[in-house]
């Protein structure tokens, strides 16, 4: 059992060549469907800055009507047949009361929440797939270490069947070997279908199988204290610096509601031309009557709102009301960053506190397990005493296993939460990052109405064509 557990153990703490973790990450970077869609929806903010600069620029308008007179009035002579006429109309936006001034900067502050929070969206699904990383691997050296013990228990009922059958043992003995065997057999059947559901959860995060998995780096740049930690946060966490993005575009909002009650003046040009297709008469015999019109003019229209009901009144305290929820919302995103820094840097400190333990107790029941068998070869230990001194043995080293994940995956989380996990953070291969701003400055100043993008294609990959995991240990070599 000695080796079977030291290759398990390897697993975890001996250096390999294989798949990166770096190389999980980058996959889940460009094609988790969170990831992706997230990013669409991040371009789809991005079009409220120029929505919101549109009221503000010109506009230009034309009709045109044909019309057929079926029946003319019984005392009008020269009326027309029919008629043709366009009319066009420009104008220009002068003053708006600051409403479109504010609502641009309400919406370029949204575009900044935004991007925040994608920012939030890289953290999470990089800490999914370092957990479910980690969860393959440990899962898979825990299945080792089950299969290792249920091969030696299997050697121990053998042996002591053959004891008895020599008189040196009686059927007490055997039952007990043979309740423990199937104890561990149906713990590696609970390893197992935990390896599983851990392959099938990596390959939901990150779209492909897990493969010949190489040891994650040690991970950098960790605080030496929570204080510290939670310094890094409020500076850093991408989910409070959306949180105080909304917070400013929320004030801005007020102060367009309150443009409502503001004048609104604009520069208006007109023009019209007509054509009554030969069918105009005239009341005088002999006279011609030209049968085309044309009109243009210029000026300045302006609209003073004197009572509207009250609705501009509700429309201001009904966005300082919503400040005041974003203000709110602002210091409950700072509360939970401060617990979510706090706990996940214990819970780091305890794992790390944790393995030091597991490695002396493993050590210490290796040779505790080592002993008791030399005792039961003299007679002074009974069968029991080897079961458990096992049975200590593999329970101290799934904790030592199940302790590297904790702090692994503890010391993600905790930089994630310091702000610290994202993509330009970790180095990743595959290609340049996603840069929100690129489309942002490419949409930001249009003011064409008929262009579009390409027709939306899927960017994420699906996973149905991957094969139904097996509890097949995850090969790490050494």
């Amino acid at each position: 059992m000695l080796a079977g557990a030291t290759i398990a153990l390897a697993l975890l703490s001996g250096p390999a060549s294989a798949e990166t973790l770096r190389e999980a990450l980058a996959k889940a970077y460009r094609t988790n469907p969170t990831m992706t869609g997230a990013r669409a929806g991040q371009r789809a903010e991005d079009e409220n800055v120029p929505l919101a600069r549109a009221p503000g620029l010109p506009s230009l308008g034309a009709t045109a009507n044909y019309t057929e007179v079926l029946v003319k009035p019984a005392n009008s002579f020269n009326a027309p047949d029919r008629s043709v006429d366009t009319r066009a109309q420009l104008e220009v936006p002068l003053y708006r009361g600051g409403g479109v001034k504010n609502a641009i900067r309400a919406a370029d502050r949204r575009v900044e929440a935004g991007q925040a929070n994608l920012r939030g969206t890289e953290s999470t699904i990089f800490s999914n797939v370092v957990a479910a990383y980690m969860d393959v691997l440990a899962d898979s050296a825990i299945v080792s270490l089950n299969r290792a013990n249920v091969g030696v228990l299997e050697v121990n009922l053998q042996a002591t069947k053959d004891r008895f059958e020599v008189g040196d043992l009686t059927r007490t003995d055997i039952a007990q070997s043979d309740a423990r065997l199937a104890i561990a057999r149906s713990d590696l059947q609970t390893a197992e279908a935990q390896l599983v559901a851990s392959k099938e959860r990596y390959i939901r995060f990150v779209g492909a199988p897990p493969e010949n998995l190489e040891l994650p780096p040690p991970l950098p740049n960790l605080p030496e204290s929570p204080d510290a930690a939670v310094d890094i946060a409020l500076v850093n966490n991408p989910d409070l610096l959306a949180a105080a993005k909304q917070r400013e575009a929320a004030a801005f909002d007020v102060r367009v509601a309150g443009a409502s009650r503001m004048p609104s003046v604009s520069a208006v040009s007109n023009g019209s031309y007509t054509n009554y297709l030969g069918t105009l008469g005239s009341d005088i015999p002999g006279s011609v009557i030209s049968q085309t019109s044309k009109q243009a003019s210029v000026g300045v229209s302006a609209s003073i709102p004197l009572y509207q009901g009250g609705a501009p009144s509700a429309q201001v305290r009904q966005a300082q009301a919503r400040e005041s929820q974003t203000i709110e919302q602002q210091i409950e995103v700072e509360r939970g960053i401060i617990a979510q820094t706090r706990a996940a840097y214990a819970a780091w400190r305890a794992a790390n506190d944790v393995i030091n333990s597991s490695q002396q107790a493993v050590a210490a029941n290796t040779l505790s397990l080592e002993g008791v068998r030399a005792e039961n070869s003299v007679g002074t230990r009974t069968i029991l005493d080897i079961l458990n001194a096992e049975q200590e043995l593999l329970n101290s080293q799934v904790l030592l296993v199940t302790a590297r994940r904790t702090a692994y995956v503890a010391g993600f989380t905790l930089l994630a939460a310091m702000g610290q996990a994202e993509a330009r953070d970790l180095g990743l291969d595959g290609g340049p990052l996603y840069d929100p701003m690129v489309n942002y400055k490419r949409v930001r100043n249009h003011i064409g109405d008929w262009d579009k993008d390409p027709d939306p294609q899927p960017v994420a990959t699906r996973t149905v064509d991957t094969p139904a995991q097996s509890p097949s240990v995850i090969a790490v070599p050494n």
